[in-house]
């Protein structure tokens, strides 16, 4: 009898250890993945990594390299960043749960929510602010020129990087350095104006500064985001590392005036686990209050017939399928990206501190879904 009870309780030892054994090797094969990055190009400074799989039991941070080159101080697996356009997931959500609570409606014309002095500058330039919606703007729909994406701000933010850029500068920037693309919901096009407006509708409707009123709205105490805030507006929390180092084709940016790209369009400051652990929550049910609203945000974009948009963009998100594998993501200037995985109920976070190696982040996430996969 006593050899019968045994036997389960041994078996479990055995299934438990065989557990610790692959998840040891799955550590020690993300860990590889991003050394080797860094050992294949010495133009990268230092890569953070984080996966948050509940169904594997894994919620694991890695990293590799440098937080700051003139140091030369190891890169801490928590380490905070600049996450840019990321942002726009945590904008666009913040949006939605507005319209869950009846603040406003997708529908609503921009011309209701914005100041009168934004207004008359956008309609210098011939937009139509009455046929342009929140969703437009959600959707990067609208037809705005992104002033972000003019090779003349970004001769201006590199000329002078402690300007402060106001708003103002920067819808302005939108009408002169650029003409309307495309009336409202025609096509697609990418616009950091867009988003920055957005900001502008959150700050009107709750009357609250932009990181106050997107922390309240997604519950960052909640969802134990511990290490996520708004640049210039808030404190760093107390807990939360220092700021990494990011760097612009060698050039280190990381005292460049956060202004630059805040509004909206931008903003956050963030470290892996915690942009993991956003989408996580977000996919998983613990944001919004009702599931149909995450259905809306994920719905592909209805187009006129004979039009192909260039991405695959919904509201805040982007959808890709690499390997049979459906992914909703979002990436930043700063060569970061969050990832969520429905097959694998996995979220993977990647910051790579040098600009443009948005190729490196694709093929490291391609790659840690492999692992995932197989584990």
């Amino acid at each position: 009898m006593k050899k019968l009870v045994l036997l389960p309780f041994l078996l479990l030892i055995s299934y438990s250890s065989v557990n610790a054994y692959q998840a040891e090797e799955l550590k020690l094969s993300l860990q590889e993945l991003i050394d080797n990055a860094i050992e294949q190009d010495s133009t990268i400074p230092g890569i953070l990594l984080h996966v948050e799989a509940p169904d594997l039991d894994l919620s694991y941070s890695i990293s590799s390299g440098v937080s700051d080159l003139s140091t030369r101080a190891p890169l801490p697996e928590n380490g905070t960043a600049r996450v840019a356009s990321n942002t726009k997931t945590y904008i666009a959500v913040s949006v939605l749960r507005l319209w869950e609570q009846g603040m406003l409606e997708l529908d609503d014309p921009i011309s209701k929510h914005i100041s009168r002095k934004h207004a008359q500058i956008l309609k210098s330039d011939g937009y139509d602010l009455n046929k342009i919606t929140i969703r437009h703007l959600l959707t990067h729909t609208a037809g705005l020129f992104d002033h972000a994406g003019s090779n003349t701000y970004i001769e201006k933010v590199f000329a002078d990087p402690s300007h402060e850029w106001t708003r103002t500068e920067q819808v302005q920037g939108c009408v002169d350095w650029g003409d309307p693309l495309f009336e409202p919901g025609e096509q697609f096009s990418y616009s950091d104006t867009g988003y920055i407006l957005l900001g502008e509708i959150i700050e009107n409707v709750t009357e609250k500064s932009l990181g106050k009123a997107v922390r309240e709205l997604i519950g960052f105490k909640k969802l134990g985001l511990n290490a996520t805030w708004w640049e210039k507006t808030e404190q760093k929390p107390t807990a939360s590392p220092e700021r990494i180092h990011q760097y612009f084709q060698g050039m280190d940016t990381f005292n460049f005036d956060p202004s630059l790209d805040l509004y909206g369009g931008g903003g956050l400051v963030a470290s892996a686990k915690d942009m993991s652990r956003f989408y996580q929550e977000l996919f998983t049910g613990n944001v919004f209050e009702q599931s149909s609203t995450l259905d809306t945000m994920i719905t592909k974009v209805n187009f006129p017939k004979g039009y192909t948009p260039s991405s695959d963009y919904r509201m805040g998100i982007f959808y890709f399928n690499f390997n049979e594998m459906d992914m909703y993501s979002h990436s930043g200037f700063w060569s970061t990206q969050a990832t969520y995985i429905p097959e694998l109920d996995a979220s993977v976070s990647i910051i790579i501190t040098q600009f443009a190696k948005g190729r490196l982040i694709n093929r490291l996430l391609i790659e840690t879904a492999g692992l995932l996969e197989d584990y």
